[in-house]
């Protein structure tokens, strides 16, 4: 799935990606509970910048829905929280060196490449356990969580998913790619 180029939010866009998160956030309260939609949906209008992360949250299948509150800068965080791995986020390599490093059969670009193109954060192992706490999420898939620099200085990165209703961390190749591997983002709103 590509993601549009421009950093614009049509009107009917911004009506559209309003009225999927309001129902997606109805539907889940479970994972926001004391937070408000209407005091959320205040704070994307005067955020309108991060509309265009959303979007591109949303069209690449992630399913972006409110997770936590800070109440200490008044942000809203937005977790990833489709239940597989976002399909159009799947079949990328870890990061930009590990494309590079790779000879042949080269994916058309990484997971961090994407994270940055979108404006949003890959999620953390310790995020990611945050998330698994809300639902249940990569049964049948994995996503790629940001790897501490001593490993990737090595070669290697690190990925998660659950399975028998546990939280595994892996590790792989930072070149490797797989069509069930994509990564899983976060925004601060």
């Amino acid at each position: 799935m590509a993601m549009n180029k421009s950093k614009e939010v049509s009107p009917s866009q911004q009506a559209e990606l309003f009225k999927i998160l309001k129902s997606r956030f109805d539907r889940n309260m479970h994972r926001h509970k004391d937070l408000v939609w209407a005091r959320v949906q205040a704070r994307l209008i005067e955020k309108t910048e991060k509309l265009r992360s959303l979007l591109d949250m949303e069209e690449t299948g992630g399913e972006p829905d409110v997770v936590n509150y800070d109440k200490k800068t008044g942000e809203y965080i937005f977790y990833d929280c489709s239940e597989e791995s976002p399909k159009g986020r799947r079949s990328v390599c870890y990061d930009r060196e590990a494309l590079n490093s790779r000879k042949e059969h080269k994916p058309a670009t990484s997971a961090q490449d994407m994270a940055e193109a979108m404006r949003i954060e890959i999620l953390t192992e310790e995020q990611y356990r945050e998330l698994q706490k809300l639902g249940n999420f990569d049964r049948k898939t994995s996503s790629w969580v940001r790897t501490p620099p001593e490993i990737r200085k090595l070669g290697g990165a690190i990925f998660c998913d659950c399975r028998y209703n546990q939280v595994f961390v892996y590790h792989n190749g930072a070149e490797s790619y797989y069509a069930a591997r994509g990564f899983r983002g976060l925004l601060n709103v």
